[in-house]
């Protein structure tokens, strides 16, 4: 009898191992199999290929909804509207291109290799595919160093010489000056029927619906911002329109001008990255009336700032970017403007262009956008 029970209980004991011990041998196969970059690390190491995860934003009406790089809703995009009755629109950045010591190291991006300034003048070139694209008969001009080597052979851009200092310290203090010289030689040379609104932007962003509608929609102010909420950084400085009118011309020079004076005396230390933005915000902020708590809710809206009409819009939409900042937690919003590749989201900007490219649906790559945008890539 006491054998017979030890059987029995060894039999008992034993079952349980039966379903165990083949669900450890199938997870440990599982584990072996998976690919080791199928999500991001922890590590901040960067990765040399596109990473899709989880989209955020899925169950929320406002938001892309995605599977894999799949839409599964529509997003809301400004083309199918008349842009006959629009007037003329330009964009303009600064870009410059660094005489360095030869750069052996290459990256590879879909079937191109790139050296380091193959790959500065690559995603520029992608800037201005997307904008000729998604805004048909829209010239871009490029500011640039007159000691640059820089030459674009493209329709509809040209290349503008400013002369000043573009190296990597000064180069955002450098932006603001050269965008009120062009401005001013811009004001001298405007007749009265000329008309020619601008926007500046950084050259890392792509334009995936028509922005000339803002100067339409929005017909009352002389400069728009984009703002998020954050605290010590509400306004971003990568994108600011100008009404091409003498009066917007005009109060927007004075505008950027007193930007410039509070940035050379209040935030040299940060000339580099970032001063150009505490800059953007001092000013705005100095305003006696001015609510920040307008930051907290994402939707446009006007101030008077110094006697210049400000246009506030939520980087949400016209300047959302991947990896950071107000939106992005929560996902794409379907009416997304502008997607803005700060930081180490180069690869991004050009895997997105090419995914594009080879499908043509404007929504689908948004979800390609989204789906890798926590990640960390190697440029």
């Amino acid at each position: 009898m006491r054998v017979l029970c030890s059987g029995w209980r060894r039999f008992l004991i034993c079952i349980p191992l039966l379903f165990i011990v083949p669900h450890l041998f199938s997870v440990n196969q599982i584990q072996q199999h998976r690919p080791k970059l199928d999500m991001p690390n922890k590590s901040g190491n960067k990765f040399d290929h596109l990473v899709l995860g989880p989209a955020a934003g899925q169950g929320l009406s406002n938001r892309l909804h995605c599977e894999g790089s799949k839409a599964l809703n529509k997003t809301h995009f400004s083309n199918n509207r008349r842009v006959n009755a629009i007037e003329s629109t330009t964009f303009v950045t600064v870009f410059s291109v660094y005489n360095t010591s030869p750069d052996v190291s290459r990256v590879t991006v879909g079937n191109t290799s790139y050296s380091k300034v193959e790959r500065s003048m690559a995603i520029l070139d992608v800037f201005i595919n997307f904008i000729q694209e998604r805004m048909l008969q829209t010239d871009v001009i490029i500011l640039t160093d007159p000691a640059s080597d820089l030459y674009v052979n493209r329709r509809g851009v040209s290349v503008y010489p400013i002369q000043g200092d573009y190296s990597r310290e000064k180069l955002m203090l450098q932006r603001i000056r050269s965008y009120i010289k062009f401005l001013e030689k811009n004001l001298q040379e405007q007749t009265q029927k000329d008309v020619r609104h601008y926007i500046f932007t950084d050259s890392d962003i792509a334009v995936v619906d028509d922005l000339r509608w803002i100067f339409h929609d929005y017909p009352n102010f002389h400069l728009a911002l984009t703002f998020r909420n954050n605290k010590q950084q509400p306004v971003n400085s990568g994108f600011i329109a100008v009404r091409g009118t003498r009066d917007g011309i005009t109060r927007a020079i004075a505008f950027l001008r007193k930007v410039l004076e509070v940035y050379s005396s209040k935030y040299m230390s940060a000339s580099r990255m970032l001063g150009d933005q505490l800059a953007l915000a001092w000013v705005v902020a100095s305003e006696p009336s001015f609510d920040a708590k307008r930051y907290a809710r994402p939707e446009p809206f006007m101030k008077d700032i110094g006697g210049s009409s400000v246009l506030f819009l939520p980087c949400a939409i016209y300047n959302w970017t991947p990896p950071e900042g107000a939106g992005q937690f929560h996902g794409m919003p379907l009416d997304v403007k502008v997607v803005h590749f700060k930081g180490s989201r180069k690869r991004l900007m050009l895997e997105s262009w090419n995914f594009y490219s080879s499908t043509a649906d404007i929504s689908d790559m948004l979800c390609l956008i989204l789906s890798s945008g926590r990640t960390k890539y190697d440029f």
